[in-house]
């Protein structure tokens, strides 16, 4: 068997975790000895719903309201204390989406809403076991991982609702049915490596095909569609910043080029890019909070529609006074078409222009201890990139309930 080949490495190493995990079970008396040196629970369970009523109010393609919802239930256990593992943690997240998809109303190339899904179902969306080891400096995840959990992140876009600010579109659009991002994760092995204090370093091999038990096909262990190399570089200080590549290690189709058979030529798929965010003002819990975040990637612009883009903004937390969970984002984002997905486009008679463009406008607050409720406003003056289109207005609530 060839250990050099990545994904022969990944299977194996998938394979043997999950056999350490059944052999390390103890007995009921090892188990309640560990369930007894702490009173903080073994295992913890959280649930989060959120409802969405968005609504096209002109400029779609379809203007009207439209209903969509998702629910995370997420366990996370100790098992140095369940198991006498020590230093090794698991992770559980079960997702389900059930309604609408705003997008085909809007008719943007990015969508409007981060919790829409092509296909409404309950999906397995995360498993994974981590072990920490080099005095907790160092940590390895394997199984069904969210890339965009750890890679290209920021915490300052988090309260947007736009795809975009969650990872950026030219890596999105990538891999045969996506990279292993919401709503379906794949295979992967993570590695972290906190470096000192101000440098992490970290890097993952994923299955470049996404698919979890819930997907059409479930799981795939086969790897036939090879592997996503990411790596990231990370510094911790006053500004946040992280630097970013990925690469895939099978070649993907050209989007427009054709050989002599009339068949799409191979062509490598990677990218790089960039993040960073900084808190203004607000140090002490008595003011409000200010943070801002930029983000920049950039891709091949053979494989996928987009050759790169863009998305900055604001958080503001605190924004009323007296009231802790009251928080006001406002954001803004392109993504810049390859010059080969703008081609076609004109051969679908489309003038496009050079970039979709996106502003959003959000603000939210606790109105019970269990529910959040955050209106949301978002403007595209070139929708789907297309010069001919009236600009676009998408108005949403969102209503979330913290079941946890």
């Amino acid at each position: 068997m060839n250990l050099a080949n990545p994904m022969t490495a990944l299977k194996l190493l998938s394979t043997g975790l999950a056999v350490s995990y059944g052999a390390g079970v103890g007995g009921p008396a090892q188990a309640g000895e560990a369930w007894a040196a702490t009173d903080e629970p073994v295992v913890t369970v959280s649930a989060t719903y959120k409802a969405d009523v968005v609504s096209i109010l002109s400029g779609g393609v379809d203007n009207g309201t439209v209903f969509a919802d998702n629910l995370d239930i997420k366990f996370d256990a100790d098992l140095s204390r369940a198991l006498r593992w020590g230093g090794a943690t698991a992770h559980v997240h079960l997702l389900n989406n059930s309604g609408e998809a705003p997008n085909d109303r809007a008719g943007t190339l990015q969508g409007v809403d981060n919790i829409e899904v092509e296909r409404q179902r309950a999906r397995l969306y995360e498993a994974w076991i981590e072990q920490r080891f080099a005095g907790d400096a160092a940590s390895a995840r394997v199984g069904l991982y969210d890339l965009n959990s750890e890679f290209y992140a920021t915490e300052a876009s988090g309260l947007l609702m736009a795809p975009a600010f969650g990872i950026g579109s030219e890596l999105a659009a990538t891999g045969p049915n996506g990279p292993s991002i919401f709503p379906s994760t794949a295979l992967a092995v993570r590695l972290d490596w906190r470096a000192n204090d101000a440098l992490t370093l970290r890097g993952a091999v994923i299955n470049a095909r996404a698919g979890v038990i819930g997907d059409p096909g479930s799981v795939d262990l086969d790897f036939d569609d090879g592997a996503l190399f990411v790596v990231e570089a990370a510094w911790h200080g006053p500004m946040a910043l992280s630097l970013g590549a990925w690469r895939y290690s099978d070649r993907h189709d050209d989007i427009r080029d054709l050989d002599g058979f009339g068949e799409p030529l191979k062509r490598i798929a990677q990218g790089a890019y960039i993040a960073a965010e900084r808190q203004l003002s607000g140090d002490d819990d008595a003011r409000p909070a200010v943070s801002a975040f930029f983000r920049a990637g950039v891709s091949d612009g053979d494989t996928t529609s987009y050759v790169g883009g863009w998305q900055t903004g604001v958080l503001v937390q605190r924004v009323i006074p007296g009231r802790e969970d009251s928080a006001l984002s406002v954001g803004a984002y392109q993504g810049v078409l390859s010059s080969k997905f703008r081609d076609n486009l004109r051969d679908a008679a489309i003038d496009p222009d050079r970039a979709e463009t996106s502003f959003e406008a959000t603000f939210s607050d606790r109105v019970h201890k269990r529910l959040l409720v955050q209106p949301d406003i978002q403007f595209f003056p070139n929708p789907a990139a297309d010069s001919q289109r009236d600009p676009l207005w998408v108005a949403n609530l969102r209503f979330t309930v913290e079941l946890n």
